[in-house]
């Protein structure tokens, strides 16, 4: 008799491929004609990205521009939390973070909804920042991750070691 298989739910970021969506909107944002002279820039500070311009509606465009190269480099958006357009002396600037992880309240929100509506006979263990379910039956995951995925959280859901 076979054991259980299982898989990890997970909300994670490829902090590469941010880097380089953040790198490729820097240089289209130096390189475009409607940018030219409003001091647009986007760039790391810390853990947080701080994106500015000479106009709130320059450093919203600059905003548009990574979330278009967030989404080609496969990044969900969800991810990122841009905070709103504040004014900084003469510049206005929006500061935006990565959510990583997914928070206990999330965690049980969805080992609630696998539990309720899932299929009988899969089990599900918070383990940190994760969620862990098994099932003897693989089409039963399976199930369960089109489930999640079709939930559509305000968070990002990545699936991994699938066994």
């Amino acid at each position: 008799m076979a054991g259980d298989s299982s898989f990890d739910i997970v909300s994670k970021v490829d902090k590469q491929e941010v880097d380089n969506a953040l790198n490729m909107a820097a240089k289209e944002v130096h390189q475009r004609f409607d940018f030219k002279g409003t001091d647009a820039s986007i760039r790391w500070s810390g853990d947080a990205i701080e994106l500015e311009a000479s106009g709130e509606e320059r450093v919203k465009a600059v905003l548009d521009v990574f979330q278009s190269k967030l989404i080609k480099r496969g990044v969900s958006l969800k991810s990122l939390d841009a905070g709103e357009p504040r004014l900084s002396g003469k510049i206005w600037k929006i500061t935006a973070s990565l959510e990583q992880g997914i928070s206990q309240d999330n965690a049980k929100k969805v080992a609630k909804l696998i539990r309720d509506e899932g299929p009988k006979g899969v089990k599900t263990q918070i383990q940190g920042d994760e969620l862990r379910v098994s099932s003897k039956s693989r089409n039963d995951l399976q199930a369960v991750q089109q489930m999640v995925r079709d939930a559509d959280y305000p968070f990002a859901v990545q699936f991994v070691n699938y066994r």
